[in-house]
């Protein structure tokens, strides 16, 4: 086996399901997602039609989101909506400092990897994207652009979930 088919095998036995294709966003922009609900430390995929609130999560080329630090309650179901009023490609993802932290390492080494899962959002220029979550868990998430070189350049924001 090639070095290549190797690295190859094993993006893809690390990612699951990780989708390098946009086919599904325009269901993520209705709050569908292509895989199943799988719960995470900072909650599970939530259902569209039980979303309490819309937080829109601007993203800039200054390499920051705004705002930065979200607060959400226990057992609340929301959309991020994610606008990318920059000129260059942006993506939020949902995660823990750590997970995300490992994340943008292996971007940095195969940075055309793509996302399409429920707690990722791709968003080109001028575009929107969606994350449906619900939030089953309190604690102190983070959320990031793993884009290679913006996460390092500070592109990360805090999301707080108070328990009930």
């Amino acid at each position: 086996m090639t070095y290549a088919k190797l690295i190859a095998t094993w993006v893809l036995l690390t990612l699951g399901t990780a989708s390098f294709s946009h086919e599904n966003h325009e269901k993520k922009a209705e709050g569908v997602s292509s895989t199943a609900p799988e719960q995470k430390a900072w909650g599970i995929a939530g259902q569209a039609a039980k979303v309490s609130r819309t937080i829109t999560v601007r993203m800039t080329d200054a390499m920051r989101f705004e705002p930065a630090l979200i607060t959400v309650r226990e057992g609340e179901t929301v959309r991020l909506r994610a606008v990318n009023q920059g000129k260059v490609l942006h993506e939020i993802v949902l995660g823990t400092a750590s997970e995300l932290a490992a994340h943008a390492a292996l971007m940095k080494k195969f940075p055309g990897m793509e996302h399409d899962e429920p707690w990722m959002a791709h968003v080109s220029t001028g575009k929107r994207g969606d994350i449906v979550w619900t939030f089953n868990r309190p604690g102190e998430f983070d959320f990031a652009c793993l884009i290679p070189g913006h996460f390092e350049a500070g592109m990360v924001g805090k999301l707080i979930v108070t328990a009930q």
